[in-house]
């Protein structure tokens, strides 16, 4: 199991370091998010049992396809039509620091596909629990809740009407990031689904998962990113003052200290 599992981070970085390469060479970030949707996809695709794959092998397995598909579709076709990534602008023309950047994505897929890489190496099966179902639902819960967040956020944009205003309808009322939060229940509850299969130190590196997304959503590239921009956008503006008074960061109805 060990050998597979430092099989497939030698992919994954093999890939990052190409992607990489090319993204130097034409300082460009167009294919960075599709590079690491296709990683999640082709690392999980090789982990599986071809032969004596199980139901919650298979389910789990879908359940990041669709999410790895969806988001990198997504991505791809918003960069495609902006031109750049705001993310890239300080780091675009710097080798180095784009190295960095695709270092991360490669730490970022590997540790959060874990729990379903440990899932994927098992030889043996049990009944499906409530903590499968407990799983995917919360996973079900999450990828409804980034789609619709990023669908939402992307038609407000796309409206003339809206140019030069801040998102506040739909999901965007009751999060500031709903889109992330989505996105961290999605993680949680892929991680619970598979811990029922899970050796106790499986289970202890595998919760690295979750709380890895949390972690760079909410203190790395994430929030504080868009946050920052978006008080340099409206930042005099008395309405989203008001909207980011009022209108909790990342979690529906629960205020934290502001970031």
């Amino acid at each position: 199991m060990g050998s597979q599992i430092g099989r497939l981070i030698s992919i994954d970085f093999a890939i990052q370091f190409i992607g990489w390469i090319i993204s130097a060479k034409f300082r460009t970030e167009k294919f960075f998010d599709l590079t690491g949707s296709l990683t999640f996809i082709l690392l999980t695709y090789l982990s599986r049992n071809k032969t004596q794959s199980t139901l919650r092998q298979n389910i789990q397995c879908s359940c990041i396809f669709l999410w790895a598909i969806r988001l990198g579709t997504f991505l791809f076709r918003r960069i495609l039509k902006s031109g750049q990534d705001s993310r890239f602008d300080r780091i675009r023309n710097s080798p180095s620091k784009l190295f960095i950047t695709w270092f991360m994505q490669g730490i970022w897929v590997i540790i959060t596909l874990l729990p379903s890489l440990y899932l994927n190496q098992k030889q043996i099966d049990k009944p499906l629990t409530k903590n499968d179902y407990i799983g995917w639902s919360i996973w079900l819960f999450g990828f409804v809740l980034e789609a619709v967040a990023d669908r939402q956020k992307s038609t407000f944009r796309n409206n003339p009407n809206n140019k030069g205003k801040f998102t506040n309808i739909g999901l965007w009322k009751y999060s500031r990031h709903p889109n992330y939060f989505g996105e961290i229940c999605a993680w949680f509850g892929l991680y619970i689904s598979s811990s029922h299969m899970l050796s106790k130190y499986e289970k202890l590196f595998g919760l690295l998962s979750p709380i890895f997304v949390t972690f760079i959503l909410s203190f790395v590239s994430g929030i504080p990113i868009l946050e920052k921009q978006a008080m340099r956008l409206y930042g005099n503006d008395p309405a989203y003052r008001a909207y980011r008074n009022r209108t909790p960061v990342l979690i529906p109805f629960v205020n934290f200290p502001r970031i």
